[in-house]
């Protein structure tokens, strides 16, 4: 890494990674941004504002530092040489301005030097500040670059380790109580029998962080933290930042279309990687990637199915 000062209270700093993947497959990855929670640790949720030609304006939801944020970025694709420049339109403070460019540059045919570069103030030129995006920015930086290593690798050699899946049911009754009935997760101990512990914290209207106890089948306790986007009445989506033991990734969505006949299409998606690490210690010496993937899809799809009948009984009570 390399830091120089080009102005006042002004960060100038490079992260570099070296991929073993095309440098066109990298480039692909990182200007689908809807696939961003899937690959980098900090992003929680990422969705397009505007798009136009190569040009394009996106809202991104991450953690850093520990501290859930948002902001709204541009960037100028350019697949010919394989950058892409961005820059925060509404910065989320202590950050007053942040820009920066993805680089791509190809080491021989399977091989690619990945750039990431930034340029930031602080709000008021504050030191503190300052010093708070400096370690968010390292943090997250190398936290980004080594997940994309990790993640542009995995794919291109085990497809099998990711799952993604969805369960729906149709509810007669608004978009809005069934959404108030997902969203209002601090009442879940009271509301659902699967749930035996909550937290909810939602500092920034809109986004919260959840951390929730977790009954199994088996009578043994999950504990999960999760970072959720809330989007009233229309739907959550939400990443785990503390996962169980058989999962290296879980990001998922609750989705809420009410029909013009007043029924309400509910769906609970998931996505995961299997941890290979954990798969024995936690279902037995002769399991493998197959049985962990039915067990993910078994347990995760009972407990959001559980959910959305309770959530079904919720709404349609209020009818």
């Amino acid at each position: 890494m390399t830091a120089e000062q080009t102005a006042p209270m002004t960060r100038e700093v490079e992260h570099e990674i070296t991929v073993a993947a095309p440098a066109e497959d990298v480039y692909r990855l990182l200007a689908e941004v809807e696939n961003w929670p899937r690959l980098f640790p900090p992003s929680v949720h990422v969705d397009y504002v505007e798009k136009n030609g190569d040009e394009e304006r996106i809202r991104i939801w991450a953690t850093a530092n520990g501290e859930a944020k948002n902001w709204t970025s541009r960037r100028r694709l350019d697949p010919e040489n394989r950058r892409i420049e961005f820059a925060q339109e509404v910065s989320a403070p202590p950050v007053a301005r942040m820009s920066g460019t993805w680089i791509l540059e190809p080491q021989g045919g399977r091989q690619c030097r990945v750039r990431l570069l930034h340029s930031y103030r602080a709000v008021d030129d504050d030191p503190d500040g300052l010093a708070w995006i400096d370690r968010a920015v390292d943090r997250n930086s190398r936290t980004e670059l080594a997940a994309l290593r990790e993640n542009v690798e995995l794919a291109a050699n085990s497809a099998e380790l990711t799952l993604s899946f969805e369960d729906s049911v149709e509810i007669a009754g608004s978009a809005k109580d069934v959404y108030d009935f997902i969203n209002e997760a601090q009442l879940w101990v009271e509301r659902l029998p699967h749930v035996s512990g909550v937290r909810l914290t939602e500092d920034t209207p809109g986004v919260q962080k959840l951390r929730m106890d977790t009954v199994a089948k088996d009578g043994s306790t999950h504990t999960t933290e999760s970072v959720r986007v809330c989007f009233p009445h229309r739907g959550i989506a939400y990443k785990q930042t503390t996962l169980p033991a058989l999962m290296s990734l879980h990001t998922g969505h609750w989705r809420f279309e009410e029909r013009g006949d007043g029924i309400t299409d509910a769906t609970s998606q998931h996505t995961v990687v299997v941890n290979t690490a954990n798969i024995t210690r936690i279902l037995g010496p002769d399991a493998g990637v197959p049985e962990a993937r039915a067990f993910l899809r078994e347990a995760l799809g009972t407990n959001s199915r559980a959910t959305l009948g309770h959530a079904k009984a919720f709404a349609e009570a209020r009818r």
